[in-house]
């Protein structure tokens, strides 16, 4: 059950870090999926660095908002490699 939770968890993660990045007309649900979820390994190490934690298998505020910031930063990531590609 813990990893159902953690992919619709992943997948609203993704769709709100896209909505933020202004990403979401070029993401479809499983990037959202994808990103929310790797998005919610990568907020986790950037917030045990801080002594925050958050699991997305159990649903909480605080695992959301490390997912979101997480996401948020993979996209920012992906944003600069496509952005230095394109030259």
């Amino acid at each position: 059950m813990g990893w159902i939770i953690a992919i619709i968890v992943g997948g609203v993660a993704g769709w709100l870090a896209s909505m933020v990045m202004n990403r979401d007309a070029s993401m479809g649900i499983i990037w959202n999926v994808i990103v929310g979820c790797i998005g919610s390994v990568i907020g986790n190490l950037i917030a045990n660095q801080f002594g925050v934690g958050g699991s997305v298998q159990e649903f909480s505020l605080t695992g959301l908002l490390v997912a979101i910031l997480g996401a948020i930063v993979l996209l920012a990531i992906v944003n600069l490699i496509q952005r230095g590609r394109v030259r």
